[in-house]
Protein backbone atom coordinates (compact mmCIF):
# COMPACT_ATOMS: atom_id res chain seq x y z
CA UNK A 1 0.00 0.00 0.00
CA UNK A 2 1.52 3.58 -0.95
CA UNK A 3 2.40 5.70 2.35
CA UNK A 4 1.89 9.43 2.85
CA UNK A 5 5.34 9.78 1.93
CA UNK A 6 5.07 9.03 -1.52
CA UNK A 7 3.16 12.11 -1.87
CA UNK A 8 6.25 14.35 -0.24
CA UNK A 9 6.72 16.28 -3.59
CA UNK A 10 3.27 17.23 -3.80
CA UNK A 11 3.23 18.15 -0.24
CA UNK A 12 6.43 19.97 -0.48
CA UNK A 13 4.78 22.34 -3.26
CA UNK A 14 2.54 23.96 -1.47
CA UNK A 15 3.77 26.76 0.75
CA UNK A 16 2.33 26.19 4.62
CA UNK A 17 4.02 22.25 4.42
CA UNK A 18 7.24 23.46 2.77
CA UNK A 19 8.24 26.32 5.63
CA UNK A 20 7.14 23.72 9.02
CA UNK A 21 9.59 23.30 10.88
CA UNK A 22 11.08 19.11 10.20
CA UNK A 23 10.08 17.91 13.52
CA UNK A 24 6.24 19.07 12.89
CA UNK A 25 6.66 17.92 8.90
CA UNK A 26 7.64 14.71 9.72
CA UNK A 27 4.88 14.25 12.31
CA UNK A 28 2.05 14.77 10.05
CA UNK A 29 3.74 12.36 7.05
CA UNK A 30 4.17 9.81 10.34
CA UNK A 31 0.79 10.40 11.45
CA UNK A 32 -1.15 10.77 8.12
CA UNK A 33 -3.37 8.15 6.52
CA UNK A 34 -4.00 7.88 2.65
CA UNK A 35 -7.72 8.03 1.81
CA UNK A 36 -9.68 7.43 -1.53
CA UNK A 37 -12.76 9.13 -2.35
CA UNK A 38 -14.67 8.62 -5.26
CA UNK A 39 -16.44 12.02 -7.38
CA UNK A 40 -19.19 13.04 -5.53
CA UNK A 41 -18.47 10.65 -2.22
CA UNK A 42 -18.83 12.76 0.90
CA UNK A 43 -16.02 13.52 3.17
CA UNK A 44 -17.41 14.91 6.01
CA UNK A 45 -20.74 17.16 6.86
CA UNK A 46 -21.63 19.97 8.22
CA UNK A 47 -22.59 19.25 12.15
CA UNK A 48 -20.42 16.03 12.29
CA UNK A 49 -17.62 15.54 14.82
CA UNK A 50 -14.18 16.39 14.43
CA UNK A 51 -12.17 13.64 12.41
CA UNK A 52 -8.66 15.93 12.11
CA UNK A 53 -6.77 17.14 9.12
CA UNK A 54 -7.00 17.13 5.51
CA UNK A 55 -3.83 17.22 2.82
CA UNK A 56 -5.29 17.24 -1.27
CA UNK A 57 -2.82 15.04 -2.84
CA UNK A 58 -4.81 14.46 -6.50
CA UNK A 59 -8.14 15.91 -7.37
CA UNK A 60 -10.61 18.53 -5.78
CA UNK A 61 -12.59 18.76 -2.58
CA UNK A 62 -15.63 20.93 -3.02
CA UNK A 63 -15.99 23.10 0.79
CA UNK A 64 -20.03 23.71 0.47
CA UNK A 65 -23.21 24.95 2.31
CA UNK A 66 -26.73 24.90 2.29
CA UNK A 67 -29.20 27.45 4.14
CA UNK A 68 -32.56 28.85 4.23
CA UNK A 69 -35.94 27.51 5.41
CA UNK A 70 -36.32 23.44 3.93
CA UNK A 71 -38.70 24.52 1.01
CA UNK A 72 -36.53 26.86 -0.30
CA UNK A 73 -32.89 25.60 0.65
CA UNK A 74 -30.09 27.39 -1.78
CA UNK A 75 -26.43 25.59 -1.61
CA UNK A 76 -23.21 27.85 -1.76
CA UNK A 77 -19.94 26.53 -2.97
CA UNK A 78 -17.62 28.36 -1.28
CA UNK A 79 -14.31 27.11 -2.13
CA UNK A 80 -12.52 24.16 -4.37
CA UNK A 81 -9.74 22.52 -3.06
CA UNK A 82 -6.70 21.24 -4.81
CA UNK A 83 -3.34 20.17 -4.61
CA UNK A 84 -1.19 20.80 -1.94
CA UNK A 85 -4.40 22.38 -0.10
CA UNK A 86 -4.65 21.56 4.12
CA UNK A 87 -7.70 22.14 5.61
CA UNK A 88 -10.05 21.11 8.05
CA UNK A 89 -8.26 23.29 11.05
CA UNK A 90 -10.85 24.97 12.35
CA UNK A 91 -12.44 21.77 14.13
CA UNK A 92 -9.08 21.06 15.67
CA UNK A 93 -8.30 24.52 17.32
CA UNK A 94 -12.04 24.18 18.50
CA UNK A 95 -13.05 20.61 19.02
CA UNK A 96 -16.29 21.57 17.75
CA UNK A 97 -18.48 20.14 14.75
CA UNK A 98 -17.68 20.57 11.31
CA UNK A 99 -18.92 24.11 9.42
CA UNK A 100 -19.63 22.53 6.63
CA UNK A 101 -19.93 20.08 3.98
CA UNK A 102 -16.69 18.54 1.59
CA UNK A 103 -17.30 16.29 -0.73
CA UNK A 104 -14.84 14.79 -3.92
CA UNK A 105 -15.43 16.42 -7.09
CA UNK A 106 -13.16 14.03 -8.80
CA UNK A 107 -11.44 11.14 -8.07
CA UNK A 108 -9.74 12.22 -4.95
CA UNK A 109 -6.44 11.39 -2.88
CA UNK A 110 -6.21 13.03 0.51
CA UNK A 111 -3.65 13.00 3.42
CA UNK A 112 -5.80 12.21 6.71
CA UNK A 113 -4.18 13.20 9.94
CA UNK A 114 -6.63 11.48 12.27
CA UNK A 115 -8.08 14.16 15.27
CA UNK A 116 -7.24 12.30 18.24
CA UNK A 117 -3.45 11.31 17.27
CA UNK A 118 -2.93 14.82 16.48
CA UNK A 119 -4.35 16.71 19.04
CA UNK A 120 -2.17 13.99 21.38
CA UNK A 121 1.13 15.32 19.69
CA UNK A 122 0.19 18.75 19.82
CA UNK A 123 -0.03 18.59 23.55
CA UNK A 124 3.14 17.04 24.09
CA UNK A 125 4.59 19.51 21.35
CA UNK A 126 2.56 22.98 21.99
CA UNK A 127 5.09 24.96 20.03
CA UNK A 128 3.64 23.94 17.17
CA UNK A 129 -0.10 25.59 17.28
CA UNK A 130 1.08 29.07 16.30
CA UNK A 131 2.61 27.09 12.96
CA UNK A 132 -0.57 25.21 12.43
CA UNK A 133 -2.76 28.57 13.49
CA UNK A 134 -0.74 29.91 9.69
CA UNK A 135 -3.28 27.53 8.36
CA UNK A 136 -6.28 29.42 10.33
CA UNK A 137 -5.59 32.83 9.54
CA UNK A 138 -4.42 32.34 6.09
CA UNK A 139 -7.94 31.12 5.50
CA UNK A 140 -9.48 33.80 7.54
CA UNK A 141 -7.25 36.67 5.10
CA UNK A 142 -8.87 34.74 1.90
CA UNK A 143 -12.55 35.08 3.49
CA UNK A 144 -12.30 38.54 4.39
CA UNK A 145 -11.16 39.41 1.01
CA UNK A 146 -14.13 37.30 -0.35
CA UNK A 147 -16.73 39.27 1.64
CA UNK A 148 -15.73 42.19 0.34
CA UNK A 149 -15.61 41.66 -3.36
CA UNK A 150 -19.11 40.38 -2.44
CA UNK A 151 -20.60 43.50 -1.16
CA UNK A 152 -18.49 46.21 -3.29
CA UNK A 153 -17.76 44.62 -7.21
CA UNK A 154 -19.73 43.95 -9.74
CA UNK A 155 -20.09 40.33 -11.00
CA UNK A 156 -17.53 40.41 -13.75
CA UNK A 157 -14.65 41.74 -11.78
CA UNK A 158 -15.73 39.28 -9.07
CA UNK A 159 -15.73 35.93 -11.61
CA UNK A 160 -12.42 37.26 -13.04
CA UNK A 161 -10.66 37.90 -9.84
CA UNK A 162 -11.56 34.54 -8.70
CA UNK A 163 -10.45 32.80 -11.92
CA UNK A 164 -7.14 34.47 -11.61
CA UNK A 165 -7.47 33.30 -7.40
CA UNK A 166 -8.19 29.62 -8.75
CA UNK A 167 -5.30 29.54 -11.33
CA UNK A 168 -2.78 30.84 -8.81
CA UNK A 169 -3.85 28.16 -6.41
CA UNK A 170 -5.30 30.54 -3.81
CA UNK A 171 -1.26 31.60 -3.57
CA UNK A 172 -0.87 28.29 -1.70
CA UNK A 173 1.62 27.50 -3.56
CA UNK A 174 5.47 27.32 -2.98
CA UNK A 175 7.31 28.25 -5.64
CA UNK A 176 7.09 32.01 -7.14
CA UNK A 177 5.26 32.29 -10.57
CA UNK A 178 3.14 29.24 -10.57
CA UNK A 179 -0.10 29.02 -12.15
CA UNK A 180 -2.50 26.05 -13.36
CA UNK A 181 -3.73 26.62 -17.00
CA UNK A 182 -7.05 24.49 -16.66
CA UNK A 183 -9.05 25.13 -13.83
CA UNK A 184 -11.73 22.11 -13.80
CA UNK A 185 -14.48 23.68 -12.90
CA UNK A 186 -17.94 24.21 -14.18
CA UNK A 187 -20.11 27.25 -15.31
CA UNK A 188 -22.66 25.90 -12.66
CA UNK A 189 -19.88 25.46 -10.03
CA UNK A 190 -18.88 29.01 -10.80
CA UNK A 191 -22.19 30.54 -10.33
CA UNK A 192 -22.75 28.49 -6.92
CA UNK A 193 -19.14 30.09 -5.67
CA UNK A 194 -20.00 33.43 -6.49
CA UNK A 195 -23.78 34.04 -5.76
CA UNK A 196 -24.77 34.96 -9.30
CA UNK A 197 -27.32 33.53 -11.49
CA UNK A 198 -25.94 30.53 -14.50
CA UNK A 199 -26.94 32.70 -17.21
CA UNK A 200 -25.06 35.78 -15.55
CA UNK A 201 -21.67 33.24 -15.44
CA UNK A 202 -22.50 32.17 -18.97
CA UNK A 203 -22.24 36.06 -20.15
CA UNK A 204 -19.22 36.83 -18.49
CA UNK A 205 -17.15 33.45 -19.86
CA UNK A 206 -18.13 34.24 -23.32
CA UNK A 207 -17.02 38.20 -22.85
CA UNK A 208 -13.48 36.78 -21.83
CA UNK A 209 -13.53 34.17 -24.42
CA UNK A 210 -14.20 36.97 -26.74
CA UNK A 211 -11.34 38.85 -25.48
CA UNK A 212 -8.95 36.17 -25.86
CA UNK A 213 -8.65 35.40 -21.62
CA UNK A 214 -10.14 32.30 -21.48
CA UNK A 215 -11.33 29.52 -23.22
CA UNK A 216 -14.12 27.33 -21.62
CA UNK A 217 -15.05 23.98 -22.31
CA UNK A 218 -17.15 21.27 -21.03
CA UNK A 219 -16.36 21.22 -17.19
CA UNK A 220 -13.30 23.82 -17.09
CA UNK A 221 -12.44 26.67 -17.84
CA UNK A 222 -8.95 27.18 -19.45
CA UNK A 223 -6.33 30.78 -18.77
CA UNK A 224 -5.00 32.04 -21.65
CA UNK A 225 -3.16 35.10 -20.78
CA UNK A 226 -3.14 35.40 -17.27
CA UNK A 227 -1.40 38.14 -17.23
CA UNK A 228 -4.25 39.98 -19.32
CA UNK A 229 -6.61 38.38 -16.99
CA UNK A 230 -5.40 40.24 -13.81
CA UNK A 231 -5.16 43.31 -15.24
CA UNK A 232 -9.19 43.15 -15.91
CA UNK A 233 -9.59 42.50 -12.62
CA UNK A 234 -9.00 46.62 -11.86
Amino acid sequence: MTAPSAYLPVLQSGRWFAHLPPAFSDALIDMGQLRQLQTGEVLFLRGDAPCGLYAVLRGAVAISGTGGRADEARSALLIRLEPPHWFGEISVFDNSARTHDAHATEATTLMHVPHERLQHWLKDHPEHWHTLALLLTDKLRSAFVAVEELALLPAPLRLARRLVMMAEGYGQWNAEGQSRRVIGISQEQLSLMLAISRQTTNQILKDLESRHLVRVQRGEVEILDLEALRASCY
